[in-house]
Order: structure tokens, then sequence, then C-alpha cells
């Protein structure tokens, strides 16, 4: 009897390490059969990412504004202040920091895609039209420049650009 009984509780374990081993190559041949979906998906997006950036500005010139001679091009400001000061009094002048956005619709980058908006990098700013934005009786500017510009430019697929920068 002490046979069968340690023969059933080895057999016990064997059962138990071939359900764990079953379980174990179960989850990683899902996880494998998952994943792979996802790294095409994420290449399929890369792949459609480079092609509208690389029709975008196919033909494209950044002197002209958008709508030139048809109508005015409408921009939107916003300025949302991050700190404020010091103040002087005898000299009339105080500091803030701000992250100023404007906001424009430019139909000639219109784009079609899986994706509604394109988060841009901040040297495409230079190949687009931007506005030229000053502030009236402004002393002094600084665009925040640490490590990278601290510029954001998002595309819409209709064409609408949001830019933002950080200003002293």
């Amino acid at each position: 009897m002490g046979d069968g009984k340690s023969f059933s509780s080895a057999m016990r374990r064997v059962c138990v390490c071939v359900l764990m081993l079953s379980i174990t190559c179960r989850l990683s041949l899902s996880q494998e059969v998952t994943g792979t979906p996802k790294e095409a998906e994420l290449n399929d997006n890369i792949t459609i990412f480079t092609r509208i950036l690389d029709g975008l500005l196919d033909g494209y010139d950044n002197r002209l504004r958008p709508g030139l001679g048809e109508k005015v091009t409408e921009i939107k400001t916003n300025i949302f202040v991050t700190s404020f000061g010091p103040v002087s009094d005898t000299e009339m002048e105080y500091t803030i920091d701000v992250f100023f956005r404007q906001s424009w619709k430019d139909e000639r980058l219109c784009f079609k895609g899986p994706m509604e908006m394109l988060p841009l990098n901040n040297l495409l700013a230079s190949n687009i039209w931007t506005p030229d934005t000053f502030f009236l009786n402004g002393k002094k500017s600084i665009a925040h420049n640490m490590t990278t510009p601290n510029k954001l430019l998002r595309l819409k697929d209709d064409g609408t650009l949001l830019y933002t920068m950080r200003y002293r």
C-alpha cells in the first residue's frame, strides 16, 4: 500500500507539471500570435505616416499664406500663463512665462489617412507657412530652447494646424 500511495502522489505531481507546462506553452504561443499583428499594424502606420509626410510638402510654398487672393487667414491665439513675476514698479516692467498657441487652417496641408491628427516635428515649422505674430509694446521675448526648442506642431486631417511655443 505504501508503494501505491507514493505512485499516486508521483502521478499527481507529473500531472500537475504537465498541466503547468501546457498552460505556459499556450500563454507564450498566444502572446506571440497577438504580438505579431500589433507590430505589423505599427509598421503599417509608420509607412502610412511617412507617405503622408512625403506628399504633404510636395509643391508647397511656405512663403505664401493659406488662401492668398481668396480670403483672409484667420489665426486663433491662446496664451496660458505658467508664471508671473517679478514686477518692477519703477521700470514698469514684468516677466511672465507662457505657452503661446496659434491655430489656423491651411487647406494645402489636408491629408487622408487612418489618423485624424499628425504630431509633427518642430523642425517642420520652418517648412510651412506660420503667422508673423508679435506682441505690441513688448520689450523682449525669449523663446525657450532648453535642450531643444519648446515647440509643438500638430496637423489635423482637414489642414488645421496647432502651433505651440514656450516664451519668457
